[in-house]
């Protein structure tokens, strides 16, 4: 007889192992399923922004990755060629980025629901979702050469990314859908130093960014619009080397470097799912994704996994109903979310930027306070629409010295 649950979360990484052990913190029983082995890789852009950061120290995490050695990043620059905007992207209380491989971050996450009292099976095949009479109530799967086995809960948390096998059975409503914007790839170079910075290059029809990360290596990742995906990919090398000829002194740094592994990258679509149902629920991609240009899916991550565990709190101790507190969960990820997917989406056409934003761009650009605020609201320390709200534009404009 298969032991009941409170919650079987689909997926372990950076959105499963959170919610699992926010869950089991609170005395849950939660099982954690995932087809992986720990530590494996996954294609991610890998930073982790302040909020993210503050987050992993509030889970008392954030010393344990700084123990692997992964660099601290105290700067991003962003590179529009005629000048550079570059700032801090947190704040006092929560100054710091970090680049950490998935090798080492997911392990970590892993670790910490076990240690939470979350139950884990690594190299775990979910095979089907099982339900009744239109609720979700557990999961048949199999691990590596054994028979199936099925297992029930009150929820099953689907956090297993764009392509979750726990939406494609509960088929929620898509929305604020987007097609593929943006083929982007990277590898890791060695001998490239960054002195804790985060470059970003924005040229017409193409970006790229380097970031440091584990093992004094750095990641550069470099994109074209969507509509030249199927002509570059036979090809990918030469089209990602051929970018940075567009920042020629970033390309030299890159010739006097050494790439360490093949290349990764997709193009990916961009909605927002139902993030949950009778018996169901979703987390991080799986419940809403969006193009990696504003690096943002980690972050996105721990704060659905903070929001999902609590909204399932009050659920389970039968505080508020299942439907009113996943409702609240939906809207207050959606409230967060959707100025940044949108401004992603924007970023991801890689088209140049209007003259409006020309103008603001110039002004930002030279003042301290401002180009803080700019990289900020890049990082999502601030949401774009309080950075590009009319008062605060104007006041940008007004403090300027650059005629417009």
């Amino acid at each position: 007889m298969s032991k009941a649950y409170d919650a079987i979360i689909v997926g372990a990484r950076c959105a499963g192992s959170p919610t699992a052990m926010l869950l089991a913190r609170m005395g849950y029983r939660v099982l954690v399923l995932d087809r992986a082995t720990f530590p494996s890789d996954t294609l991610s852009t890998h930073v982790v922004h302040p909020i993210g950061a503050a987050m992993l120290a509030k889970w008392g995490l954030l010393d344990g990755l700084i123990a692997t050695g992964c660099p601290p990043i105290d700067t991003y620059a962003f590179d529009f060629g005629p000048f550079t905007i570059a700032g801090t992207p947190g704040t006092a209380d929560a100054p710091l980025s970090y680049c950490p491989r998935r090798t080492i971050l997911d392990k970590l996450l892993v670790e910490a629901a076990a240690a939470a009292g979350a139950e884990i099976r690594e190299g775990f095949t979910v095979d089907e979702i099982v339900t009744e009479g239109g609720r979700v109530v557990g999961i048949r799967g199999h691990s590596k050469g054994c028979s199936v086995v099925e297992e029930r809960a009150r929820v099953v948390v689907g956090a297993d990314g764009r392509n979750s096998i726990v939406a494609s059975a509960v088929l929620p409503e898509q929305y604020h859908e987007k097609p593929a914007l943006l083929a982007s790839y990277y590898t890791y170079w060695s001998g490239l130093p960054m002195q804790g910075r985060f470059e970003i290059y924005i040229r017409p029809h193409r970006g790229f960014a380097a970031v440091p990360t584990h093992d004094g290596l750095t990641l550069v990742i470099a994109g074209w619009p969507y509509a030249e995906f199927e002509a570059n990919k036979s090809d990918i090398e030469s089209h990602y080397l051929k970018a940075f000829e567009l920042a020629p002194v970033f390309a030299e740094r890159v010739r006097g470097a050494r790439r360490e592994a093949r290349f990764a990258g997709a193009a990916v679509p961009n909605f927002f799912r139902k993030p949950y149902g009778p018996g169901w629920a979703l987390v991080g991609d799986a419940g809403y994704n969006k193009d990696p240009i504003t690096a943002q899916g980690i972050t996105d991550a721990f704060c659905d996994a903070q929001r999902c565990a609590i909204a399932l709190d009050e659920a389970f101790s039968e505080s508020r109903s299942f439907e009113s507190t996943m409702g609240d969960y939906q809207r207050a990820r959606d409230d967060h979310a959707l100025p940044m997917y949108e401004f992603t989406c924007q970023l991801a056409a890689l088209e140049p930027p209007p003259p409006e934003l020309q103008r603001l761009l110039g002004a930002v650009h030279g003042n301290r306070q401002t180009m803080d605020d700019f990289v900020r609201m890049n990082a999502g320390t601030i949401s774009p629409a309080a950075f590009f709200a009319p008062e605060n534009v104007g006041q940008i404009m007004a403090g300027s010295t650059v005629p417009y």
